[in-house]
């Protein structure tokens, strides 16, 4: 019985100090850049865009973005074959930026790290790709995740419960609940692709949570943007409304804010009965 406990020990210490797989470089004529596409943005995704220059056709098994400024996530199924191609896209999700408690972090370098198999090769090997330094949509991505979380920190920004249709026009408000220190004004509230939104009154600062104050309410119209068929087909952003809001008087930062969607359902209804289109 010693013995196979003493063997059973070995076995775990040896599996915990097991080294990591060996990462190569990346097949001849391969390179990756990030994009990220209108309909990924709701969803927290983007495309890791495959550059295939030789006649080499290459399986991608899966995919993973590796970078100190968003949590990385496992890696994602891809199950691709991508030949020569200027740019095939291979879409994953990313991880939630790693922000600072004051101020916004500097993007750091990324790398996405794949399992490939070559030509007629039936071995998958571990490949790191570099991404250019600084890429311009992480730098983006940090920038608007980590601005809204500053915001967040101080308060929650939220569509009211009391909407009703007066008209044509849908009147409610934006709630600010207190979260943590300091002073919460809203600046601005930007409409969507199918809602155009309007303050009540426009003079700016808009609303106001004191810093001594727990909650503080926002009057707010919202109207049809576009009435087109088309544009009720491509509703991918029709519910993400941009908040401007600072803390403190200072930098002036974006949050979206996104309405529960019971309420969703509802002012979709309105819009489709408003632009005579139906709706209930």
């Amino acid at each position: 019985m010693k013995r196979i406990s003493a063997f059973l020990a070995l076995a775990v210490l040896l599996a915990g100090c097991a080294s990591p797989e060996p990462a190569t470089t990346p097949p001849k004529g391969v390179s990756v850049s990030l994009a990220q596409w209108r309909s990924d943005e709701p969803v927290h995704a983007l495309e890791v865009a495959v550059r295939n220059t030789t006649d080499t056709p290459v399986y991608f098994a899966d995919v993973q973005l590796v970078t100190p400024s968003f949590k990385t996530l496992p890696a994602q199924r891809a199950d691709g074959l991508i030949r020569h191609t200027d740019r095939t896209d291979l879409r994953i999700q990313y991880g939630a930026a790693n922000c600072l408690p004051k101020g916004l972090p500097t993007v750091q370098p990324a790398t996405v790290v794949a399992h490939v198999r070559e030509g007629s090769s039936q071995e998958l090997r571990k490949v790191v790709f570099p991404v250019p330094h600084p890429d311009p949509l992480l730098t983006q991505l940090l920038r608007d995740e980590c601005s809204a979380y500053l915001i967040k920190e101080a308060a929650d920004i939220e569509f009211g419960d009391d909407w009703h249709q007066v008209g044509k026009v849908m009147t409610g408000t934006l709630t600010l609940t207190r979260k943590g220190e300091g002073a919460v004004a809203i600046d601005d509230v930007g409409g969507t692709t199918h809602y155009i939104a309007t303050p009540v009154p426009k003079t700016k600062p808009l609303a106001v949570l004191q810093a001594g104050a727990s909650q503080q309410t926002m009057p707010l119209q919202l109207t049809p943007g576009r009435c087109d068929p088309h544009a009720f087909a491509e509703a991918k952003k029709a519910f993400q409304f941009p908040v401007r809001a600072t803390v403190d008087g200072g930098q002036e930062r974006v949050i979206i804010v996104v309405p529960p969607k019971p309420l969703q359902d509802r002012l979709w209804s309105y819009a489709l009965k408003t632009c005579g289109l139906g709706g209930g």
